[in-house]
């Protein structure tokens, strides 16, 4: 197996398990945390296939934008943490710690060795016309499903904000 690919499957273990982490977390802070952790994987991961603007949007659209609106939603719930001792604390971040110095390491060792420069891929260039004709016509169906589900997860955001609103002492009812 060549450096690229161990550098590969190590980065995709990353992911996973930053995602697992995330998703089975019970502390809202921790799983913000390991998402981020997962999105800088991934953008590791665009870059190490020859992709360097998608992996600067992965880093600059998900693990910058996205997640600031995460915390700040996170800390607008107000979500009671419970309290306990030093060693569960640093428990709980250890996880965290080990995948963000390996992602670490994995981003030093590519931006020293820079993959990309060495063999380069057939660009393939298209216009944007083409591109959502393309879209538009054979993947319709699931364009129409993914805005359904996005209008949907608007509409119950709305309707949960709305319910703790009225729910505090003077809301409007």
């Amino acid at each position: 197996m060549s450096i690229p690919g161990a550098i590969f499957y190590l980065l995709a273990m990353v992911v996973l398990a930053a995602t697992l982490l995330a998703v089975t977390s019970r502390n809202l802070m921790h799983a913000v945390v390991h998402l981020v952790i997962s999105f800088v994987g991934t953008a590791l991961l665009f870059y190490l296939l020859g992709a360097p603007l998608l992996a600067a949007l992965e880093v600059i659209v998900y693990a910058g934008a996205i997640m600031v609106l995460f915390v700040f939603i996170v800390v607008t719930l107000a979500v009671p943490v419970s309290g306990g001792e030093k060693w569960r604390y640093a428990r709980q971040w250890l996880p965290a710690a080990v995948l963000s110095l390996v992602l670490l390491v994995i981003m030093a060792a590519l931006i020293a060795s820079d993959p990309v420069s060495g063999q380069g891929l057939t660009l393939a260039s298209v216009s944007p016309q083409a591109f959502g004709e393309f879209v538009f016509r054979k993947y319709w169906l699931a364009v129409e499903i993914v805005s359904f589900l996005l209008f949907v997860a608007l509409v119950g955001a709305l309707y949960l904000g709305r319910h703790a609103f009225r729910g505090k002492k003077g809301g409007v009812s």
